[in-house]
């Protein structure tokens, strides 16, 4: 199932049929459930399918966010590894990547608040301060306030190598800014976890012509979902649920870099498609 937030209402996607879930506009009550498939499945039976639910446009697509933040993790794919440690082997920061990959350990971080977080199809901002920026397609987990993984979405970890590249310090500012992550275009409530073998696709088109294509897969993650949600809870709570970027396999090299009014394009299997372009 597919739980959509929209500018009219909640819409439930089951198979080829949309309906709106009646009494359900507190989107963080919805959302935030350990028993969110089976709520869903109730709701099947007593909302019924009709021609107005079904989504005409992407214009009228929310990011299937509250008042959740967004969290990321990072270097959890070896290309991720690599990457990093070649953006930041002048500044002497190289070796951070790569400990980090090896340990128990993950790297989490704070992405955005739901302020800064971009609906699908509305642009989002590279840092005018910054020279090398990238799109980072991810793998998003929703998380219920208990710790469990109850649903998935599509994030675009948008970042500044440059930035993060001069210094490993400077990763906040790196990674957060006003509108730098894109969430949607669902929520996806699977019966069970999204298979590992599941792909990852990236494609960034610029005058219609497509200037980078790349496509990973889940199960080149060295860590689980599971994993990452665990060291997120430890300490810390979340009263309405939590979003958590799982880190990016697919790199584009030195050679580019982001520009004004690129269309960024990721699509994961039995998510969908998440498209946003650059401010």
């Amino acid at each position: 199932m597919k739980l959509y937030k929209t500018k009219r209402g909640s819409v439930l996607q089951f198979e080829d049929s949309f309906r709106f879930l009646a009494g359900e506009e507190d989107w963080d009550a919805l959302v935030n459930r350990d028993d969110l498939r089976d709520h869903l499945s109730q709701a099947l039976g007593a909302n019924k399918p009709t021609e107005e639910a079904a989504l005409s446009s992407s214009e009228e697509i929310l990011a299937p966010i509250g008042s959740q933040e967004v969290w990321a993790a990072g270097v959890t794919y070896f290309s991720s590894r690599l990457a990093r440690m070649e953006e930041s082997r002048d500044a002497g920061g190289g070796d951070f990547y790569s400990r980090v990959y090896e340990a128990e350990r993950p790297e989490l971080f704070m992405k955005a608040t739901p302020a800064r977080v971009v609906d699908p199809g509305e642009p989002f901002k590279i840092r005018r301060d910054s020279e090398w920026d990238v799109p980072e397609p991810e793998l998003t987990l929703f998380a219920s306030s208990s710790g469990k993984i109850v649903g998935y979405t599509i994030g675009n970890d948008v970042s500044s190598r440059s930035i993060e590249g001069e210094n490993p310090l400077y990763l906040p500012q790196a990674k957060t800014y006003d509108d730098c992550a894109c969430l949607g275009p669902c929520l996806y409530v699977p019966e069970s976890p999204i298979p590992v073998e599941s792909g990852v696709k990236l494609e960034i088109r610029r005058e219609e012509e497509v200037v980078f294509a790349g496509e990973t897969s889940l199960e080149q993650m060295k860590r689980t979902p599971d994993e990452l949600v665990g060291y997120l809870f430890r300490e810390t709570s979340f009263p309405t649920g939590v979003f958590l970027m799982t880190g990016t396999g697919i790199v584009p090299g030195q050679d580019f870099t982001l520009q004004s009014g690129d269309e960024v394009s990721i699509t994961i299997d039995g998510i969908g498609t998440l498209t946003n372009p650059v401010a």
